[in-house]
């Protein structure tokens, strides 16, 4: 049974890898677009916010990019986890200081609430994810790495 799900999940992780760098270009991409929205939930004691936000957003970008690329997946996959763990206290001081993005309306304060506590744990979703790309390719069946 678990030879079957691992064929499936093997299956999955070239086009998962595509999801992964879209959705970490187009997360670094608005950084660069609402960079105040991100500045509010960079905790106090950190210096120049919207200048971490724009560097976040760059790397952002620039790791989605990588973890695309054959050649460069492996470091960019190790540079993902990295900036998740960089940005934690981020989510953290969210959560914990009740910071509702301005863009959310107050019929959906509530949702938004339970969505900034449902992403803690998510992160370490997020991080697995691109730990997987830190393997190095094993050889497919056509004999191609993946």
């Amino acid at each position: 049974m678990l030879d079957g799900i691992g064929g499936r999940l093997a299956g999955l992780k070239r086009p998962l890898c595509y999801v992964m760098g879209l959705l970490y270009v187009v997360a670094g991409v608005l950084h660069f677009v609402f960079p105040k929205v991100y500045a509010r939930i960079v905790p106090p004691q950190f210096p120049r916010p919207v200048l971490l936000v724009y560097l976040s957003g760059l790397a952002e970008v620039v790791l989605g990019i990588g973890v695309v690329l054959r050649r460069t997946r492996r470091e960019s996959a190790w540079g993902l986890i990295a900036l998740l763990i960089a940005v934690f206290p981020a989510n953290v001081y969210m959560a914990t200081n009740d910071v509702i993005p301005e863009t959310v309306p107050n019929w959906a304060s509530g949702i938004a609430r339970v969505a900034m506590w449902v992403r803690l744990p998510f992160q370490g979703v997020l991080i697995l994810w691109a730990w997987w790309y830190t393997h190095l390719p094993e050889t497919t069946e056509r004999g191609s790495p993946d």
